[in-house]
């Protein structure tokens, strides 16, 4: 167990994936977890691991009315938030043409304003301890995109922004921001967790049909190791000069490294037309 003073982490969505793995991780490092779930029997669940440490919270990060009060009412029992890790969300898989936009907002509002819901809850005390480290949990589909996904890669592209945008805000009161992009790690993401918008316009079959074949044959099976994202959430948080993003996974590294060469080359071809916009000297 970490000899460092203890600190609290409130870590959304720990029943399952990336966010049951973050918060075993940083108990197992001897900090205190407030995790949030959906289900009294996942709370029991968690509270078993670290009885004393870790402390369930029920509570749907889209009930944004609700999470004012909660949180305030935790920090009153278990003392001040360090760290708070939005990990809560889900995955819409859908092509736009056939996919409702209820299916939209449903999306931004578990990854989007939920998490901006909880950041607004627990930055007026970081703020005023001039100390805190804000983690927005994102995706390579924060920056990469894939046909399919395209309400998911525009919640992922929304966060990524609030939170390089909010670091600059709140870095004059030592309050960090990451935002941390997976690549495809070993979860129920792809799985159970993802929300399918059946599919209706047979001009997409070549295209669709083949990437959730793919897509399910690989859940279950993804490249990263949660255990290991968790050891890297940890050292992140503890790094005096943390990164406004932080890739995880070699996956993530490749496309993302594909993505900055495309972007250079496509703005060295159209720079002409960009430069050509101004008023004349």
């Amino acid at each position: 167990m970490s000899k460092s003073p203890l600190r609290t982490f409130l870590i959304t969505g720990v029943s399952s994936g990336l966010g049951r793995a973050f918060a075993a991780g940083a108990l197992g490092a001897g900090y205190r977890v407030i995790g949030t779930v959906r289900r009294p029997e996942d709370g029991a669940a968690f509270e078993a691991q670290a009885p004393g440490r870790a402390h369930a919270l029920e509570l749907d990060v889209t009930d944004f009315d609700a999470i004012p009060a909660r949180i305030a009412a935790e920090e009153r029992l278990r003392g001040p938030i360090d760290v708070l890790v939005n990990n809560a969300g889900y995955g819409h898989e859908g092509v736009l043409e056939e996919s409702s936009i209820d299916d939209l907002r449903h999306q931004f509002d578990a990854n989007v304003f939920g998490a901006v819901a909880m950041i607004k809850a627990a930055l007026p005390g970081m703020r005023e301890r001039r100390r805190g480290h804000i983690v927005n949990v994102t995706s390579m589909g924060g920056f990469i995109t894939m046909p399919g996904i395209s309400f998911y890669c525009g919640s992922k592209f929304a966060l990524e922004g609030i939170s390089e945008s909010l670091g600059k805000e709140v870095a004059p009161f030592n309050v960090h921001v990451t935002a941390l992009a997976p690549g495809q790690f070993r979860t129920d993401w792809a799985g159970r967790s993802m929300d399918r918008t059946a599919r209706s316009i047979a001009d997409y079959d070549a295209v669709m049909d083949p990437i959730r074949a793919s897509r399910q044959a690989k859940s279950g099976n993804q490249p990263g190791d949660p255990d290991k994202a968790a050891q890297a959430l940890l050292t992140l948080v503890s790094s005096e000069n943390p990164p406004t993003r932080l890739f995880l996974g070699e996956d993530a590294l490749g496309l993302v490294t594909q993505k900055l060469e495309q972007m250079k080359s496509e703005v060295a071809v159209w720079e002409a037309v960009s430069r050509s916009t101004s008023f004349e000297a």
